[in-house]
This record gives structure tokens, sequence and C-alpha cells, in this order.
């Protein structure tokens, strides 16, 4: 399953360290982060919670970018 998510990061480089944090988090098949349309597609793992695995999303992201937030 394929979702998109806007979001609000500051620069293109902050994009990137949450495009990694989102592929690192369990339950991503793999994520991609547009800083000039400010979205986040993101591909669940067949099975996966959707909920579940954005919350740890956004807790991953908020780890390397504390002022990111992404609107479910």
């Amino acid at each position: 399953m394929k979702k998109t998510y806007k979001i609000d990061v500051d620069c293109a480089n902050c994009a990137n360290k949450m495009e990694e944090a989102t592929k690192k988090t369990p339950g991503v098949r793999d994520a991609v982060v547009n800083f000039m349309a400010l979205k986040m597609k993101v591909e669940f793992e067949d099975g996966a919670d959707v909920n579940a695995v954005m919350q740890d999303v956004i807790r991953n992201c908020k780890v390397v970018e504390d002022d990111c937030q992404i609107f479910l």
C-alpha cells in the first residue's frame, strides 16, 4: 500500500534526513520525500498497520529533525 502525506520541513537537507529515517522504519518498504512539493510518499510492507508504522515514522523523523511535521 502507498500513501502520500503533507509535510512541513525547513530545508532540503532536513527532507533528506526525514526520507532516510522513514526508510529505516520497520513496516516501510520505501519512502520518497519531495521538499519542493512538501510531500512524503510512503510504501508500506504487506500487512503493516499503517497507523502504527506512521507513529514510528514520526518518532524517527523527530529524532533527526525535531521541528519537522507530518500531517496524517
